[in-house]
């Protein structure tokens, strides 16, 4: 494909749509193995108790999104995994709301 071609390529995609990750490394497990895909919503509303994509100190993290008080905290599954308390400065960058893993689909709200 020449680059003329490449750069008329436009995308129907856009910043609101999910889209999927595959987990990497076993922080989640037992819940989210390693090799599993996630679905995430970009635009969904993250409360206590759920499972996010967010960025914190320029790293992205996959992890349960907690609130004790004032006080907020990205909480591994595996406990070899320190919890990361968080100040401010984090950006959710989506919502989990569905795992695959060896073709059967959960649901996440």
């Amino acid at each position: 494909m020449s680059e003329e071609n490449l750069n008329n390529i436009e995308s129907n995609c856009g910043a609101s749509e999910a889209f999927a990750l595959q987990v990497t490394d076993n922080s989640m497990e037992p819940e989210f193995n390693k090799d599993c895909i996630v679905i995430i919503d970009p635009v969904g509303q993250c409360t206590d108790g759920q499972y996010i994509f967010i960025e914190y100190e320029g790293v992205r993290w996959f992890r349960k999104f907690v609130k004790e008080g004032d006080k907020k905290y990205l909480i591994a599954l595996n406990d070899m995994y320190p919890e990361i308390l968080l100040d401010n400065s984090y950006d959710i960058l989506g919502v989990i709301i569905q795992k695959n893993h060896k073709r059967k689909i959960t649901h996440y709200k």
